[in-house]
C-alpha cells in the first residue's frame, strides 16, 4: 500500500495559473481554427449561418506580436445599447495564446473583483472568463460559424470601440 502512495506523490500537479495558461493556448488554437483572426484587417466582420444570431467579429488593432478582437452577437443590450454578449480578446501571435480581458462592456476585471483583489482572486476570475470564452468559440463553431462565413462589413472600421 505504501508504494502506491508514494506513486501518487511523484505525478506533476498542475497550478491554477498553469491550467490558465493551458486554457489560453486551447483558446487560440479553436479561435483560429474557427476564424483565422491574425490574417484580419482592422474591421468589422460578421458571421450568419442563418440562425438569427449573427457573429460581430471586431479587428480592433494590429500589433508586431498582438490583436486585439472584440467578439460578440449582433445583440444589443437594451440599458446600454452595447453588444451582449461581448467578450474582449487579445491574441498573443508569438505566444499562441487568446486571452479574453473582459466580458462585458463597462465590466473590466476592476469593476468585477476591485481595485487590489489578492492573486488568487484575480487567476479565479480570468478562469472563469477563459472557460466562457472556449465554450462559446466550441458553440459556434457547431454552430457552422467559420471563416467560410465570415465576411467583412465595409467601412465599419469608424464605428469599432474598444
Amino acid at each position: 500500500m505504501s508504494s502506491i502512495a508514494s506513486r501518487t506523490t511523484r505525478i506533476p500537479r498542475l497550478s491554477r495559473f498553469g491550467w490558465l495558461m493551458a486554457l489560453y493556448a486551447e483558446n487560440h488554437v479553436r479561435l483560429v481554427r474557427l476564424f483565422e483572426p491574425q490574417h484580419l484587417a482592422v474591421g468589422r466582420y460578421v458571421s450568419s449561418v442563418g440562425d438569427g444570431l449573427d457573429v460581430v467579429l471586431d479587428v480592433v488593432e494590429i500589433h508586431a506580436y498582438t490583436v486585439e478582437l472584440r467578439l460578440s452577437y449582433a445583440i444589443r443590450d437594451p440599458l446600454t445599447g452595447q453588444p451582449d454578449p461581448s467578450a474582449h480578446l487579445r491574441l498573443y501571435r508569438d505566444a499562441k495564446q487568446v486571452e479574453a480581458t473582459h466580458c462585458y462592456v463597462g465590466r473590466r476585471w476592476q469593476d468585477v473583483i476591485g481595485m487590489y483583489p489578492p492573486p488568487a482572486e484575480v487567476v479565479c476570475h480570468r478562469l472563469r472568463m477563459n472557460t466562457f470564452l472556449g465554450k462559446w468559440i466550441q458553440y459556434l463553431a457547431e454552430q457552422g460559424h467559420g471563416v467560410a462565413t465570415l465576411v467583412p462589413v465595409p467601412d465599419a472600421t469608424t464605428t469599432i470601440a474598444a
